[in-house]
């Protein structure tokens, strides 16, 4: 079972929406705060990120940008150039100003979108995320993340057929190489704990992978132990300090998060998604779940089809 997968898909609310920009100096467009993450590469040129309250910073060919809690910020050809508003449409792409086209070759060409996630079921990695990761291009650095992000400037920019499933899959991807390289760095920087470290502490991702891959197993402490290869107690302890909670309390938020995500997207009785996350009863599984997520679990599931 592939964690870092499993809970992305899990987070992900809505279709990604992505555009490839040209750009001629002077440029600059302002983002508000919003809901959704967003993500800006520099394909060709430079710019600069400017945000609030902090340095502008200085973006060169073949650099990303993550936002992941939607903070209203600024792309721009100068630290000092004026920024056009940039709003968001009712389907969820996002209008600017008229852009001006310049003769010849643009000065800078971008990639930029936004993902959609649910902030209650992700706040778990979300709440780890700094609020902008720079991702800057170095040779032989995230070559995936590199190969993901030229294959999708070059759908954006030719329009084939296809190309609308092609950039809905490689936006998925682009989000998992992202997150990816930040996990890579969290550990190679021994920054200390949470997904990064868990995932990369051999006893822990053990156990997280056998929770996610049979969350409807009535697991105890000491089993996960086993599977990581650890004592009960010696297995409690570095789970906790590395995830900030204790196994069983986040093999509760999977469980749930499970059944969210099989409500929303399967035809499963409520009986079975009860019997899939670990619940022996309709009633103690809806009762689990209106305590999660404030609502009966049919309740849910009608709002969520009807969105």
């Amino acid at each position: 079972m592939d964690v870092l997968s499993d809970v992305v898909a899990a987070i992900r609310a809505g279709r990604p929406h992505s555009a490839r920009r040209y750009k001629y100096a002077p440029w600059g467009l302002k983002w508000p705060d919003g809901e959704d993450a967003a993500f800006h590469v520099i394909l060709r040129g430079s710019a600069w990120l400017v945000l609030p309250d902090a340095k502008p910073v200085a973006l060169a060919p073949g650099d990303v940008v993550f936002l992941a809690h939607g903070q209203g910020h600024g792309l721009a050809s100068g630290p000092d150039v004026p920024l056009g508003e940039v709003r968001q449409l009712p389907d969820g792409t996002w209008s600017g100003p008229p852009e001006e086209r310049g003769a010849g070759r643009p000065d800078t060409v971008t990639l930029c979108g936004t993902y959609r996630l649910d902030r209650d079921r992700g706040r778990r990695l979300l709440a780890e995320l700094p609020d902008v990761l720079h991702l800057p291009a170095h040779v032989g650095g995230h070559r995936a993340l590199r190969a993901a992000v030229e294959l999708l400037g070059m759908e954006l920019e030719e329009q084939r057929p296809g190309t609308d499933a092609i950039v809905t899959s490689l936006l998925d991807t682009l989000l998992l190489y992202i997150l990816r390289a930040w996990c890579e760095r969290e550990h190679t920087t021994g920054r200390g704990r949470g997904w990064a470290a868990a995932l990369a502490d051999p006893a822990v991702a053990a156990a997280l992978c056998a929770l996610h891959g049979a969350p409807g197993r009535a697991w105890t402490v000491a089993e996960l132990g086993l599977v990581a290869g650890l004592s009960r107690a010696a297995f409690a302890r570095r789970f906790t300090a590395l995830m900030g909670e204790p196994p069983l309390t986040y093999l509760t938020w999977w469980r749930m998060t499970t059944a969210g995500r099989l409500l929303r997207h399967d035809d499963l009785s409520l009986s079975q998604v009860a019997g899939r996350t670990g619940y022996t009863s309709e009633f103690a599984f809806a009762k689990a779940f209106k305590r999660e997520f404030g609502v009966a679990p049919g309740r849910y599931r009608r709002a969520a089809r009807a969105s």
